[in-house]
């Protein structure tokens, strides 16, 4: 499943093609993927977006599903034991490359990423956690800013980045193409749709997320259709890094599970992920359901999401890795 406007960019990081092209944020890192990708990345804000005021809010994302990311990174850990280089493709403000950085205590960590803003927040964060001198950044469009790498990956990761490039066939034979033999990418791409809300609210019609999942997959085909040199794609994840030239492919899917009651850090990042939700696909949802989401979101409502106990946020990102022959 695809990875949507209710997942914030940073989530996700920020996808770094050339940010005019592109949708809306976050981290999808979209925000997410509002990159996310989602999930909170309403991706595919356009040209007019000032990440650096977004900046906040996709490291509090990115932060809360630190525990996800900490287990993947654990995972691919197994499988790439010394890295020497290690490319964020697509970082938004360094939250995961830090996290690169910490987990991989003897690598060079590279954040890339389309946001100049974005990209300083990384640095600052590096410099901040003490990883500063083996830490860089680059600037640019994906993918072609990869060719300015000074030497081949060890292990590329790519956040909820792909599906932000319009020829992701094209797009993963070039990252597989910086890496070095024997080195090992990994994307982080699907899953399954955050849920933050029992079934049954207690007003509104039953199933409202499930209702939300449909409109946000309709929205997400619209974006991925409208993206420059926009190629579809059967999402077989193997196939495309077989076609790319790698081999062992391996993948598996990791959790967060935030139970309720929801901490104040976590309700924050629902209430952010069902607002850009409701911006980005509010004009679609039946009356019911909007009168139901705008409830939810007023911050005085007993019934809201600010105040009642039972939210909650679940969520399942998957990560899928191949390697480059010797």
């Amino acid at each position: 499943m695809a990875h949507h406007p209710h997942e914030s960019h940073g989530d996700q990081h920020t996808h770094g093609q050339n940010h005019g092209q592109k949708q809306g944020h976050d981290e999808g890192h979209d925000e997410g993927h509002a990159h996310g990708q989602n999930h909170g990345h309403a991706h595919g804000h356009g040209p007019d977006i000032d990440w650096a005021e977004m900046a906040p809010h996709l490291e509090a994302q990115a932060e809360l599903f630190t525990p996800l990311y900490e287990r993947a990174l654990s995972w691919l850990g197994k499988e790439v034991t010394e890295p020497g280089l290690i490319v964020d493709v697509g970082s938004g403000p360094g939250v995961v490359s830090c996290l690169f950085a910490e987990t991989f205590s003897g690598a060079r960590v590279m954040a890339v990423d389309g946001s100049a803003p974005l990209l300083e927040r990384a640095r600052q964060r590096a410099d901040r956690l003490g990883y500063g001198d083996r830490f860089g950044t680059l600037t640019g469009e994906l993918p072609g800013v990869l060719d300015e790498l000074d030497y081949p990956a060890d292990l590329l990761w790519a956040g909820r980045s792909l599906h932000h490039l319009g020829d992701q066939r094209a797009a993963l034979t070039a990252f597989a193409e910086r890496l070095a033999p024997g080195g090992t990418l990994a994307i982080m791409e699907g899953g399954l749709p955050p849920r933050f809300l029992p079934r049954d609210l207690g007003f509104g019609r039953p199933g409202l997320e499930a209702r939300l999942d449909a409109l946000q997959e309709e929205w997400f085909a619209r974006m991925r259709a409208e993206l420059p040199g926009s190629v579809a794609e059967t999402e077989d994840w193997a196939a495309l890094l077989g076609a790319a030239g790698l081999k062992h492919f391996r993948t598996r899917s990791f959790l967060l599970d935030l139970p309720a009651p929801a901490s104040d850090r976590a309700r924050a990042y629902i209430a952010t992920s069902l607002s850009r939700l409701r911006d980005v696909v509010g004009d679609t949802l039946d009356a019911d359901d909007r009168a139901t989401l705008d409830r939810l979101l007023d911050p005085q409502d007993e019934a809201g999401l600010h105040r009642r106990a039972d939210v909650f946020v679940l969520a399942a990102h998957t990560v899928y890795t191949a390697v480059k022959p010797v």
